[in-house]
Parts: structure tokens; C-alpha cells; sequence
């Protein structure tokens, strides 16, 4: 029988949400096994709750095949991903970002041939990118293999006054109570990687600020750190501006071409960590700075971005409806000012009336005196 697994986020969830593009591209080819399966795995996410095989097949009154393979097409179309121990039993199970379909089946195509590569790639491991692309041949990791760490390893480290402070901080970042495993990666990053204090405290911000709360992305990005030979916090944010493809593609849209300055970085951080827009919202605002202005465009699209999240906007109707009311109060005092207009010239008629000069009266006054 299948053991408890623990079901790790790759996103930011607060509550029990079913994603528009699931409902639209997914929800009509699955089974009604395959759906409330997948369903149920969102809602145990959201709690934080860990689950089982056996867990899900009495919760449906289904087999723990039947279980299984609705676990396995939901692989296969991406939006879920397995982890099984040497005995291949099912260990964990990864809920991944819902995009579109075919996005989806080529991502997943990639993780079955190899590990998805984190942000940062070595520059041996890059890809060619001028007219005549060439696949690089990947070389095999130097980097150390984690450990499996027994309970009273577990412990000692726990107590121990170096690396204690680190899982509190980590606490802190990924919101949640660290298990053995999770706590087995921080020992790893420090102890085998050589990571320094402050090298995983970067580390941690940077994977939450990505909304990659996954103890599993965050050891992927550590390997590739200490591949490329990052022993630092500060050539760490440096390695990530540049291979960022968010941000490079937000300075695209921006009509930004050069490579991103701390600053810069710092207002588009903000807009992916503290704001938590998804990258079409920030597209949105990006297109309508560019239709806008031509000069301090990176402000200028902050503007847009703060005024969004002050009015709580989350989706693309939320702009559809800001702007309407943003409209209709522009119409308002647009009305009153022509209203206010129009008093302001009646009373002005009626001061010409009221003060003009009579001058046959005056021209008598002076006569008479």
C-alpha cells in the first residue's frame, strides 16, 4: 500500500481556486475520475494538508489504480508532477502552474527528458541562440547529491546554534512549519553546497519572490548556483537580472533593451513579489505605458501597477472595471466643471446688470449741483 505523500505548491495559493484555463482547456477531455481527483489535490494544497493514494481512493470509492492514473495523466498534461523513493513508491506530488495546453504537454515533455532547468543555466549549459541554433551537449553535475540525513541527524542539526536561525528564517519565508524533508534541503544548501547564511537567505527570498515555494525548485536553483560558481548574495542577483526571463521580457515590452540595472529590477520585483500580478496584468500596464509616454516609461508603468493593486485588481476584468469607473467619474466632472462654467457666466451677466451706469442720471446729477 502507497504511503502518505506531501503535496508541494510551485505557486501561491490561499484559498481553494480552479484556474479559468483549466476550466476551459482541460476540464472537457478529462474523466470525472481524473477531475475530482485533481480537484481534491488543489483543495488539499490550499490547507496544506498532505494526502495519500489510498486517502484519495476511499475519498472517491475508487482503486488505487484508478488513482494512479488519473495521478499519471495529469502528469502527462502537465499540470502535476510525481516524485517516487527507490522502491518507487509514490513520495510527493508537485502541483504545477496551469498555462495553457499545449504550453503544458511541452513542458512536460521537457522534465521527461530531463530536470527542468531553474532560472539561472550555466554558461556551459546554454543554448546558442544566433541564426544557427545548436543543442550544447549538458555536462554531467559536479555538484554533490543530497544526503539522506536520519532522524537524529535531523536533530542535531536542529539544535545545532548555526543553522537553527536558518530554518526559523525559512519558516518565515515559506509561511509554514518546516518538515524532515524540507529541513533536509536547508541542511544540503548549507553543509554540502557551502551555501553561506547569507547566500540562502537570498536564495529563499528569491524563490518566494518567484512565487516557488517548492523546497524541490529551490534545491534546483542551489545546484545551479553552485555550478555556475556563485558564492555570493550579490553575484547571485546579479546571474538572476540577467537570465531572468521575466524580467528581461518586461523590459522588453517596455521598449528597454539594455540589461537591467539594480533599480530597475527592483520596481519589476516589487510588481511580481509585493503585488503578486500575474505576468498578462503587468503586459497590460506595459502596453499602456508604451502607448503613453516615451520617457521615464519604468515610473510610469509603476504608477499604473500601484494605482491597480491599491484597487485590488487580480484579473483583466478588474481593469475593465476600474476603467469604466474611471471613466464615468471623468464624465461626472467633466459635467460639473461645464455646469460650474455656466453659473460662474450667469453670475457675471448678472453683475454687468446690476452695476452699469446710468449716465443721463449721472450727467443731471452734475447739472444740478
Amino acid at each position: 500500500m502507497m504511503g502518505r505523500v506531501t503535496i508541494n505548491p510551485s505557486t501561491d495559493v490561499s484559498s481553494t481556486s480552479v484556474s479559468n484555463i483549466f476550466i476551459d482547456e482541460y476540464l472537457g477531455e478529462a474523466n470525472d475520475a481524473q477531475i475530482k481527483i485533481y480537484i481534491y489535490l488543489l483543495r488539499m494544497m490550499s490547507a496544506n494538508l498532505p494526502t495519500s493514494v489510498s486517502d484519495l481512493a476511499d475519498k472517491f470509492n475508487h482503486t488505487e489504480k484508478d488513482v494512479l492514473r488519473a495521478l499519471r495523466y495529469w502528469e502527462k498534461m502537465g499540470l502535476i508532477s510525481l516524485e517516487y523513493d527507490s522502491g518507487n513508491h509514490l513520495t510527493s506530488i508537485h502541483m504545477e502552474d496551469v498555462v495553457p495546453h499545449k504550453m503544458a504537454q511541452k513542458q512536460a515533455k521537457a522534465r521527461t527528458a530531463v530536470e527542468e532547468a531553474p532560472i539561472i543555466v550555466p554558461a556551459a549549459m546554454q543554448v546558442a541562440k544566433p541564426d544557427n541554433i545548436r543543442q550544447m551537449q549538458i555536462p554531467e553535475s559536479k555538484v554533490p547529491k543530497k544526503p539522506v540525513y536520519t532522524p537524529e541527524q535531523l536533530a542535531s542539526f536542529q539544535q545545532d546554534d548555526s543553522v537553527s536561525p536558518l530554518l526559523f528564517i525559512a519558516e518565515q519565508y515559506f509561511g509554514r512549519t518546516l518538515n524532515p524533508t524540507e529541513m533536509s534541503t536547508i541542511f544540503y544548501i548549507h553543509d554540502v553546497l557551502q551555501f553561506s547564511d547569507d547566500l540562502l537567505d537570498y536564495l529563499m527570498q528569491y524563490c518566494v519572490d518567484h512565487h516557488k515555494k517548492d523546497f524541490r525548485y529551490m534545491e534546483k536553483v542551489a545546484i545551479n548556483w553552485a555550478e555556475a560558481g556563485i558564492t555570493s548574495s550579490k553575484q547571485a542577483r546579479s546571474q538572476t537580472y540577467k537570465y531572468d526571463e521575466s524580467i528581461l521580457d518586461i523590459m522588453k515590452a517596455l521598449g528597454m533593451e539594455n540589461a537591467p540595472t539594480d533599480k530597475e529590477v527592483s520596481f519589476i520585483s516589487r510588481w511580481q513579489g509585493e503585488y503578486s500580478f500575474s505576468m498578462p496584468i503587468i503586459m497590460e500596464a506595459c502596453d499602456r505605458t508604451v502607448m503613453s509616454t516615451q520617457k521615464n516609461r519604468l515610473k510610469y508603468c509603476d504608477s499604473i501597477l500601484r494605482n491597480w493593486y491599491e484597487n485590488s485588481v487580480k484579473t483583466k476584468s478588474d481593469i475593465t472595471r476600474l476603467d469604466a469607473n474611471f471613466s464615468a467619474a471623468s464624465s461626472r466632472a467633466r459635467q460639473a466643471k461645464k455646469v460650474s462654467a455656466i453659473d460662474m457666466n450667469n453670475r457675471f451677466n448678472q453683475f454687468k446688470q446690476s452695476t452699469a451706469y446710468n449716465f443721463d442720471e449721472l450727467e443731471q446729477q452734475i447739472l444740478d449741483n
